[in-house]
């Protein structure tokens, strides 16, 4: 995924290990550019992010996290 690549990873480290991300192990999750230290780690995301999203429906994901007046504050 050359493309990938050239653009800015929206975070430092892996979510699931604290590691550093790496170039070979990049997705796309709702337009950003997400990384992660192996591609284990980044298949297993995809899998996780797909269920999810697939049990609350695409409509209901797409709108998730717009407005920040929605946000819920602890």
């Amino acid at each position: 995924m050359p493309a990938l690549e050239s653009e800015t990873v929206a975070n430092a480290t892996c979510s699931w290990s604290g590691k550093p991300v790496r170039s070979d192990s990049l997705t796309r999750y709702r337009g950003r550019l997400v990384g992660f230290c192996n591609p284990g780690c980044r298949d297993r995301f995809e899998a996780a992010a797909m269920a999810f999203e697939t049990a609350i429906g695409p409509d209901e994901a797409a709108g998730a996290g717009k407005g920040a007046e929605n946000a819920v504050r602890c």
